[in-house]
Order: C-alpha cells, then sequence, then structure tokens
C-alpha cells in the first residue's frame, strides 16, 4: 500500500514556469507532499518570492530562483541553489513554455527556435544539471510538461508543436538511458485548461470548446499537479517513458 501523506518527504523538487498557474499548483502540491521545491521563473520575481513565502508559511520549505531555462549558465545556476540549499535534486517538472501563436508566413528562424530552446534544449541542460545528483541520491523523476494542441495539430502553433513533440521523443529516451538508474521521465499534457496568461499569448476561449469537454468542464491547475504528485511518488514507481493525458476527455473529441 502506498502512503500519499507526506509521500516525498526528504525530497526536493525543481519546478520551472512556477511563479502562476499549473507550474505555481504543482509547486504547491509537492510542497504538501514534503517536497522541499525551487520556484522558478524568468521574471517576475514577486510572484516567485510570494509563492516561496506562502510554503514557508505553511511549514514546507521553498526558494525563489530566477533563472532563464533557455541559458546553460543560468539553469546551472539554478541547479546549484537547489543543492547548496535542499542537499541535492530528485524531482524535475519541466513546465516553463513559450506560447506565441504566430502562422507560418510570419514566422521567422528567431520564432522557431525560440521555443524548441526552451522546451527541448532548455529540458537536456536541466537533465544534465540534475542527473547526477539523481543518481546520487538513489534515482529520481523528470516530468515534461506538454500540451493537447501539439498531438491533435492547431493552426499558427507549428513551432511550439514541433519543440513539445521533440521534448516527448527526448523525454522517451531519456526514460531508456536513465531508467536503470532508478530515474524515472514521463510527459504529461495540458488540455483545455482555464489558466491566467499574457495579453499578447491569450487566446479567447470558445464555449464550443469546453463543449467538446466530455466531463463538461474546463481544466484547473490542480488537475494536472495532482497527477504530477503521482506521478513523481511512490504510486508512480513502475510508470516510465509515458504520455498521459489530463483533459477530461477533450481530446476524443477534437
Amino acid at each position: 500500500m502506498v502512503d500519499l501523506v507526506n509521500e516525498l518527504e526528504g525530497k526536493v523538487a525543481i519546478v520551472t514556469g512556477s511563479a502562476r498557474n499549473i507550474g505555481r499548483a504543482t509547486a504547491e502540491e509537492l510542497a504538501r507532499a514534503g517536497a522541499a521545491v525551487v520556484i522558478n521563473a524568468l521574471s517576475r520575481q514577486d510572484l516567485c518570492e510570494e509563492v516561496a513565502e506562502e510554503i514557508n508559511a505553511s511549514g514546507g520549505r521553498a526558494i525563489p530562483v530566477m533563472a532563464d531555462c533557455r541559458d546553460v549558465e543560468s539553469i546551472n545556476a539554478m541547479a546549484a541553489a537547489a543543492i547548496k540549499e535542499f542537499g541535492g535534486v530528485d524531482i524535475l517538472v519541466h513546465n516553463a513554455a513559450a506560447r506565441h501563436n504566430i502562422h507560418f508566413d510570419d514566422m521567422t528562424f528567431d520564432h522557431m527556435q525560440d521555443p524548441i530552446r526552451l522546451s527541448l534544449f532548455g529540458l537536456f541542460h536541466l537533465a544534465k544539471a540534475v542527473v547526477p545528483s539523481m543518481k546520487e541520491r538513489g534515482g529520481g523523476s523528470i516530468i515534461g510538461v506538454g500540451g493537447m494542441n501539439s498531438h491533435r495539430g492547431s493552426p499558427g502553433r507549428s513551432h511550439l508543436m514541433a519543440a513539445k513533440m521533440g521534448m516527448n521523443q527526448y523525454i522517451r529516451g531519456l526514460s531508456l538511458d536513465l531508467g536503470p538508474f532508478g530515474i524515472r521521465s514521463n510527459q504529461v499534457v495540458v488540455g483545455t485548461y482555464d489558466t491566467v496568461r499574457d495579453v499578447s499569448t491569450a487566446a479567447a476561449r470558445r464555449p464550443d470548446q469546453i463543449a467538446k469537454v466530455p466531463l463538461g468542464r474546463e481544466g484547473v491547475p490542480q488537475d494536472m499537479a495532482n497527477l504530477i504528485r503521482f506521478l513523481v511518488g511512490p504510486g508512480g514507481d513502475y510508470i516510465n517513458g509515458q504520455t498521459i493525458h489530463s483533459n477530461g476527455g477533450a481530446y476524443l473529441n477534437f
């Protein structure tokens, strides 16, 4: 039987893009499970500090670390901060993502490479930075956060689809290479979710989109946080190299 009360006690997690939305909910959920957590964002230091302060005030352990997940030096500094503060890293959740919709006709090479640098190359550098610690600690869990549009297709998102599906296959490769060390690698996939986005990247939520969700509602950040807590915990000990959707069945209706 798996004990789901403080099942992550003694574990250390880095959650990228955790100042708000799914990343924040995930960091808070892992902290409730007993993990020490690194709260990360590219900007919005105020929100990172807010999340960390709330976790610490509730009896958990968290530190805010600003880092650009497209930059190897920034990533290495974040991993070093986690190891210095908490002694190592057991869990990596790569949630940070680019979400700029742009049609092919208007797309430049910079547009194309930015989400790839963040989602795919960023995961490569993050894994390089934390896997040595995971090996020393006897295992770990790597989670990449993907999107349903990358699987079913969506106009204006070819660059984002390439980045997230590249991450998907890279995670499968990691599951094979790192599995013998007790390190599990999986991708979770977000569907139609109610999240706060920048005005420049927000898409209008249409009633017909929600109507296509068999469960009759949009997902909320806590839905994904619950899934990630399960996967990185003892309940997910034999889950490796998988792509797991959390979309209320919407993928079947699009």
